[in-house]
């Protein structure tokens, strides 16, 4: 009994038996995949959140800005993510400049997405006359859609797969090409820059006066983003073309990219309160001192 018990805490779930597949939908001539849905996701959730926080009153955009604010942060996802991931992960893709454009094959950087979303909001700011800094917090708190989603969809994809492990729940992952049990670091991401993230934002913005102090929301984001990220790479198996790069430095691309972030995200969060001033709502509503 004790030997039958044992086989089977040793009999690690294989990814083939949960019955996963990365096409959500296949119409024969057109394919929808789970990382096209997660993305279209993300940002329509994160645009009706968007509503709801701009409702309170001091926001610093009116409803047209938010609409309009959509619309620049998706293009700034898609190519500030692409063009981030083929520079610092794949820049072999350029041998093939076409190849590029493949987004459906998947690789797209959350460090260049944010990049990008940050040059979308400073042209939405400096086009209306609007506090860039305090449209930042806002959005900073709509962000943890897309990245819940996004790694609820590399999870489905079986891409991304963490190091080797004997924990309980690992998970054979056969794109690793070793059927070595890994952590299945992909819900370790979701489950901290998706649900802990956002959790502690919302208490952030409802429950205190953060809103308030520009710069204190997306300053919480960065370093806890970083931190997560930091953290959850050290059980992340590194991308197979980047591996050397990690064992010579120490750390992985995506730990080293965080490093500035965190740094950012601190630098925010001391100074915020410095920057607190009479907030005045951008369409109409009570003033909030």
């Amino acid at each position: 009994m004790f030997l039958t018990f044992s086989a089977a805490a040793t009999a690690y779930t294989h990814f083939d038996s949960l019955g996963l597949s990365p096409i959500a939908l296949d119409l024969g001539f057109f394919k929808i995949r789970w990382y096209s849905l997660a993305y279209i996701t993300g940002i329509i959730l994160g645009w009706w959140y968007l509503l709801k926080l701009i409702a309170q009153p001091g926001a610093p955009m009116a409803r047209r800005h938010a609409d309009d604010m959509v619309f620049y942060a998706t293009l700034g996802i898609i190519l500030g993510g692409r063009i981030a991931y083929v520079l610092f992960y794949q820049p072999a893709i350029l041998s093939n400049p076409l190849d590029v454009l493949k987004l459906w094959e998947g690789g797209m950087s959350f460090h260049g997405g944010t990049i990008g979303v940050s040059l979308a909001i400073l042209y939405l700011a400096r086009k209306n006359g609007l506090n860039w800094l305090r449209i930042h917090d806002y959005i900073a708190c709509c962000v943890p859609f897309g990245l819940l989603f996004g790694r609820l969809a590399n999870f489905v994809n079986g891409e991304l797969w963490g190091r080797t492990t004997d924990v309980p729940w690992a998970i054979i992952f056969p794109g690793s090409g070793d059927n070595e049990a890994r952590h299945p670091s992909q819900l370790y991401e979701a489950g901290l820059e998706g649900i802990v993230l956002f959790a502690v934002l919302w208490f952030m913005f409802w429950k205190t006066q953060a809103r308030y102090e520009p710069g204190k929301l997306v300053g919480t984001f960065l370093l806890g983003y970083g931190l997560s990220r930091f953290v959850v790479e050290f059980f992340r198996q590194p991308d197979a073309q980047l591996l050397e790069f990690a064992e010579r430095t120490g750390l992985s691309m995506g730990q080293w990219l965080t490093v500035p972030m965190i740094v950012g995200g601190i630098y925010l969060i001391a100074t915020a309160r410095k920057r607190r001033q009479r907030v005045e709502p951008v369409a109409g509503g009570q003033s909030v001192a």
